[in-house]
């Protein structure tokens, strides 16, 4: 059976532990300064200078899949987009955040640990991915301000199929996450219509949406090309541009 690994267990050290057939790593990051309201110094004078405050986040994950189960380990992407989330923290605060294709649950945890407001954590339930994704969530609540919620969205499914607890979800979220949600064609024009999907109920409910997405441009040689090429990256963009050329013809715009 050919498997796949993710590119960053390779990169770093992170304390990686094997219990009983699972793995566990420790993913360790650097809280956001604060601004300080005051300067203070100690009974000596000195000023005091604020220390860089730290904590790791744990996950259970795989270190190597098939392909169509790779959302069981963590990619550089969630890595990424939860960097980000940590620089914009009031950009994000108080609003509610959806993530799509969440893997193991990383990026929704990082996100959980400065908005106090909720959280949707979705993936498709492959090899049994929500409860792996309900366990870490459990593992970090020490340090999550917000509630994150955990869904089934599979991109695959019809939209008439989708539960009444999803389609709430859905309208009640401000921002939309994704962090490397695809490795196909079949997957990638399944991810643009379900955001073409979440825009359309975003302007049926008058609340509109902000996605935020996190790709990893992957190169690869083919013959075809003779060339080092990111044909999953170039598929998205082509058909993304499609999208919004149709959704700009659909409203009549000029």
């Amino acid at each position: 059976m050919f498997t796949v690994t993710s590119e960053i267990y390779g990169e770093n050290n992170y304390q990686t532990t094997r219990d009983g057939g699972k793995v566990v790593s420790k993913f360790r990051f650097v809280y956001p300064e604060q601004k300080l309201a005051r300067i203070t110094a100690d009974k000596d004078g000195d000023l005091e200078v604020p220390r860089p405050r730290r904590g790791v986040i744990e996950l259970e994950h795989s270190e190597a899949t098939e392909l169509r189960l790779v959302g069981l380990q963590v990619w550089r992407g969630a890595l990424l987009l939860a960097d980000y989330l940590f620089s914009k923290i009031e950009e994000f605060s108080g609003k509610t955040l959806m993530e799509l294709g969440a893997g193991v649950g990383l990026t929704s945890i990082a996100a959980g640990i400065h908005n106090a407001g909720r959280i949707y954590c979705t993936d498709v339930d492959l090899g049994c991915i929500l409860k792996l994704i309900r366990g870490n969530v459990q593992r970090n609540s020490k340090l999550l301000s917000g509630q994150v919620s955990v869904l089934e969205f599979d991109f695959l499914a019809p939209k008439e199929e989708q539960s009444q607890e999803l389609l709430e979800a859905i309208d009640n979220s401000d921002i939309i996450l994704a962090a490397d949600v695809i490795y196909c064609d079949t997957l990638t024009d399944a991810f643009i219509s379900v955001v073409d999907h979440l825009l359309e109920r975003g302007r049926q409910t008058g609340r509109s949406k902000t996605i935020f997405m996190a790709l990893e441009k992957r190169y690869v040689f083919t013959l075809e090309d003779c060339d080092s090429v990111a044909p999953m990256y170039e598929y998205l963009m082509r058909q993304t541009a499609l999208s919004i050329l149709s959704m700009i013809a659909a409203s009549n715009w000029c």
